[in-house]
């Protein structure tokens, strides 16, 4: 919810893209909002990977790879294979061919960050991101309550905020039926006429859910899954990986971010 305490309530850690993260309220932004931008998705330029939640693996399948990185095991789209580079933004800063557009970004600027001392969620607006604006075609608060605008952006936050803890409780049950695998995927240069040129490269070493893990389950286990509506994103997931090819063939098009092409 928007604070009532003029913004005053720390925020402490960082999330990708926010850069200066305050509560929302009245007294700090009343006269603020949003605008429309020329470039809407530049902020998504620089991440080649973003969260994903397990609702969006269906989805998201159909676009990107879905791996798991981390001791946590955090699901992400695989959007680039170069650090600080999207394949998937074009230079309009558009996302590029009608590709799924993870919540993680639909939801910026806003966000929920934890309130340390009442224990709750204070929806946050990035003050730095490019579309908020003291000339906003939409306000964040119409006669000092929150404008329609702002009250969907809570609800969306909710309803992210519980799929996030959906993900969260998805990654353990696989984890608990030790179904993860480490894999790694490599690519092998070639020049125009398709010889192979050179050793093959690695791209990224990530978890995955084993298939052969999976087909071994107990009947009661693999139940479990599919009455928890787990199962479809098991599939989801391991079928998403074949977009690897797919990026690969992106990234040997694109040059690195500040090279011009050849």
């Amino acid at each position: 919810m928007p604070t009532a305490n003029g913004g005053q309530s720390p925020i402490t850690g960082q999330v990708l893209f926010y850069k200066q993260p305050q509560p929302l309220s009245a007294e700090t932004h009343g006269g603020l909002g949003v605008k429309q931008v020329a470039q809407p998705f530049a902020f998504l330029r620089e991440a080649h990977a973003v969260p994903v939640t397990v609702t969006e693996f269906g989805v998201c399948a159909a676009s990107y790879p879905i791996i798991f990185v981390g001791d946590e095991r955090t699901p992400v789209a695989v959007m680039g294979v170069r650090q600080g580079q999207n394949l998937f933004v074009d230079a309009n800063g558009l996302v590029v061919e009608d590709h799924y557009i993870p919540a993680f970004v639909r939801r910026y600027p806003f966000v929920f960050a934890a309130d340390e001392a009442s224990d709750r969620l204070l929806l946050c607006v990035d003050r730095a991101a490019p579309m908020v604006s003291n000339q906003p075609d939409v306000a964040f608060f119409e006669n000092g309550q929150p404008s329609k605008f702002t009250n969907d952006a809570i609800e969306f936050c909710k309803e992210f905020e519980r799929q996030r803890r959906a993900t969260l409780d998805f990654v353990k049950m696989i984890s608990s039926m030790d179904l993860f695998e480490q894999k790694t995927v490599v690519f092998q240069p070639r020049d125009p006429q398709g010889n192979e040129v050179g050793p093959q490269q690695k791209v990224a070493d990530y978890w995955a859910i084993s298939e052969e893990k999976l087909n071994a389950l107990a009947p009661e286990k693999y139940l479990e899954l599919r009455n928890n509506g787990a199962l479809g994103a098991c599939y989801a997931h391991m079928v998403s990986l074949l977009n690897w090819s797919k990026v690969i063939q992106r990234a040997v098009r694109t040059p690195p971010t500040g090279q011009a092409a050849a």
